[in-house]
């Protein structure tokens, strides 16, 4: 069974880990750790099974803020008076591993848990930062872009609710 688990710096070999964008790779390989010690970020990986040291992929989880001038107009009524939405900074999955459903599984692991934060937290959106042509990707899944930036997606909690299901 796959599952998530936090950056661990003793445990997971980050330098083998390559995407094949220099900016995601440096992040995991030089800031991921730091920015999480000091409460930043959270970056979760993807394990392989047949050697847990390795990384078939990982994300990273942050809070950001949200102009709501940005947003469509329904979107800025009913959500005028927030500030903010979880952020998901970089998902990025190993090129050894590419083609075989990977970063969807990640992209659904990190807004289950966005989900599961909002229920304690309360926020409206989750926002995607989408590095060298990944808009795509995450379109097929419901993310739209924002007004003022095609790179910056977002998808409502109450979509990602309608289309995961109830935690359980």
């Amino acid at each position: 069974m796959m599952m998530t688990v936090q950056l661990d710096k003793s445990k997971h070999d980050r330098h083998r880990f390559d995407c094949g964008i220099d900016a995601l790779n440096n992040y995991l390989k030089l800031m991921a750790c730091q920015q999480a010690k000091k409460d930043n970020t959270r970056t979760f990986v993807l394990e392989d099974e047949s050697c847990t040291e390795h990384i078939i992929g990982y994300y990273t989880l942050t809070m950001s803020p949200i102009d709501l001038a940005t947003l469509p107009a329904r979107l800025q009524k009913k959500h005028h008076n927030v500030s903010s939405g979880g952020l998901i900074a970089r998902l990025a999955v190993d090129q050894r591993y590419k083609n075989k459903g990977y970063g969807e599984w990640l992209l659904i692991d990190a807004l289950r848990k966005l989900l599961m934060a909002s229920e304690t937290v309360a926020f409206p959106l989750i926002i995607v930062d989408a590095k060298d042509g990944a808009e795509l990707f995450y379109q097929k899944y419901g993310f739209t872009a924002f007004q003022d930036a095609h790179s910056k997606l977002f998808i409502t909690i109450a979509d990602v609710r309608a289309s995961i299901g109830p935690l359980v």
